[in-house]
């Protein structure tokens, strides 16, 4: 029998897969990671040619996507609740990044040309069920 693999998935860095790729191992499938290689030797080609995608065999694909529906796709706080949207209440909440004002943005460029990882983020959040931006002040 000739094994046929479908993409689930497709991710943008590889430790996103590496995460999915173990729990569907823990559940008994295996995992195929293409392009991870190439993606962690030049992370800027990413999007170019589409992420590190997640293959898994035909027949596993059914169950795979079931386990992949069940994982949380949206922020929690520390406790490991979900966040809610102070507009309509609903937990379809995800964080993002983003260079807002002068407090980020030079952070950011002495880190672009240092080649270090960011001094300074600032985190905001999305609901994607009203479209509310807001964020989390903990003063």
């Amino acid at each position: 029998m000739k094994n046929t693999f479908v993409t689930l998935a497709r991710y943008q860095y590889s430790s996103e897969a590496q995460i999915v790729k173990g729990k569907l191992q823990s559940e008994g499938i295996p995992v195929f990671l293409v392009d991870q290689v190439l993606i962690d030797t030049d992370p800027l080609v990413s999007q170019a040619i589409g992420g590190i995608k997640l293959d898994v065999r035909q027949e596993d694909a059914a169950r795979a996507s079931a386990i992949l529906e069940d994982i949380q796709n949206y922020s929690i706080d520390d406790a490991g609740n979900s966040l809610v949207c102070p507009n309509c209440n609903s937990d379809e909440v995800k964080v993002y990044t983003h260079i807002r004002d002068m407090r980020s943005f030079l952070p950011f460029l002495f880190s672009f040309l240092t080649f270090t990882l960011p001094i300074h983020t600032s985190y905001d959040y999305h609901c994607e069920n009203c479209g509310e931006n807001f964020n989390l002040d903990r003063d």
